[in-house]
Formats: C-alpha cells, structure tokens, sequence
C-alpha cells in the first residue's frame, strides 16, 4: 500500500514558522496584514476564506476586508483595488476569482501590485515564477506541491517529473518550480499522445488536469510519488475526489497525496507564508 502523503503535518510545519516570523516582525512593530478582496457570496469563495480567516488567526496575522456587492462596477473594483495598493498597512492582497461575468477580470488582475500579489495571479508574478528570480509570489496551490515533497523527504534534484495539466495557476507554475528544483520535466496535456507511456515514466507525477480519472490505472508505476491537485465532486462515488484513480494508485505507487486532505490544506498556510514574506519585503 501507498504511503498517504497527508497535507496537515505540512501545513501545520509550516504554520509554525510563520507565526515565528510574525513575531519577530511585530518585535520591530510591524503587523503581517493582508486584504480579502470579494466580489458576491461564492459558496467556494466564502468556504475558502473561512479557511484562511482561521489560518491568520493561528498565526497572528490580520485580515482587511474588502468587499464588494455581486453587482459592482469596473470603477468601483479597480478603486478599491488602487485603495489597497496604495495602503502601507496592507501587506498582501487576495482576491478572489473568478469574477463575475460582468467584470474585466484580466484588468482587475493586472491593476493589483505584484509586490503584493500573495496568490501569484499577476503577469509580474509568474513572470518571477518562471525566471526564477525570487520576484513576486507563486501561486499558492502550485507552492504547496513543493511544500509536500519537501516535508517528505522528496528531492526532485535529478528525477523525472511529469506534469498532467498547463493552467497558469497549477501545471505551467508546478513544472517550472520542479524545473527550478533539477527536475526533468514533462508537461501532459489532452492533445499529448500516449499520455500513460508518458506518465508511467514518471518518478514524480503532479495530476492536475482538473477533472475526474484524468489520471488511470494505466498511468501508475512501482516508486511512483504521485501529488494529485485535483479536487472533484463525484457523482458516482458521492464524494470528493482528485484527478487520480486513486483506489488503483494506492495500489501501485510507493506515496500519494490523498483527496481530501492533501495539497488542497497547505494552500492557507502557503498564503500566509506569502502575507509574512511581502511584509519583510
């Protein structure tokens, strides 16, 4: 059986260092702040900010609220967002998204300091992410993939990685921070052909293609660490569930992160990593 690669002992690590480095910061009389900038009542955006508003609590971090009705403006946004870039006491600004249809997500992301950008939702972020320079910030799900592989004892120094799936918030920030890491890396997506042949060559396989049994039987090998991004609701099975074939991997594979309860609980902790480095900066 599979080792279950479990996301709390990380993200709980990680907590602890950061609420070390709020201390120290408020030491020197600085307090780790960041925005939570909401347009609507998205039950995924409130489930997820109830997560965070706990994980700053934890760690000493404090949250600012900037809200905004499902019916707001272009204008109003972009006020508000020019609001938060401007104010010294805000750190880190996240927003959520997506955003309602009526709204210019693309300017609304482009408006937001990259200095600030705690989620890595900004050109000037991910182009850090893929210079490697330490500019900006990655985006939070992609960070917490490396997070597990480090707490695990996993070096992707010279293993061959596959990446199934290329958004610009998992699989393209993923692959270069493996890359970053000596990884050598493959990116799958659903024009690769012969994706099985491909994965199964993998010593480390981050599924993150965004929907269910993306990942098969067919794609597994012996020694395999497989980090499964993907989370699904299953209508078969009546629950939520990864991108992986997960009964089948646990079968085959040497360690993978299971769904629920891996890469999707370091995301907060990753966040307020994010909200205490911005603040140093």
């Amino acid at each position: 059986m599979a080792e279950l690669l479990k996301g709390k002992p990380v993200a709980d690590a990680l907590t602890e260092t950061v609420k070390n480095k709020v201390t120290e910061l408020k030491e020197k009389g600085m307090t780790p702040t960041f925005a939570i900038l909401r347009v609507g009542e998205k039950e995924n955006d409130l489930a997820y900010e109830r997560g965070a508003r706990k994980r700053a609590a934890a760690c000493g971090i404090e949250i600012r609220e900037a809200l905004l009705p499902e019916d707001t403006t272009d204008t109003a946004l972009q006020d508000t967002i020019r609001e938060l870039n401007q104010d010294p006491s805000v750190h880190g600004i996240l927003m959520f998204r997506p955003l309602p249809k009526n709204l210019d997500e693309r300017a609304a992301c482009a408006l937001i300091d990259p200095a600030k950008d705690v989620d890595g939702i900004t050109a000037g972020s991910m182009a850090g992410v893929y210079a490697g320079n330490g500019l900006g910030f990655c985006p939070c799900t992609a960070q917490s993939v490396m997070e597990i592989l480090k707490f695990y004892g996993v070096d992707p120094k010279g293993k061959r990685a596959v990446v199934v799936g290329r958004s610009l918030v998992i699989g393209r920030p993923v692959a270069m921070l493996l890359l970053q890491a000596n990884a050598t890396v493959t990116i799958c997506h659903t024009k690769t052909v012969d994706l099985p042949e491909v994965a199964r060559n993998a010593q480390i396989l981050v599924c993150a293609a965004g929907h269910e049994g993306a990942v098969g039987k067919d794609c597994f090998s012996e020694d395999q660490v497989v980090i499964d991004v993907g989370i699904n609701y299953s209508k078969t099975l009546n629950k939520l569930v990864g991108d992986a074939d997960f009964a089948a991997a646990e079968g085959i594979v040497s360690a993978i992160t299971p769904v629920p309860g891996g890469v999707g609980s370091v995301t907060t902790a990753v966040l307020m990593d994010h909200v205490v480095r911005a603040a140093a900066r």
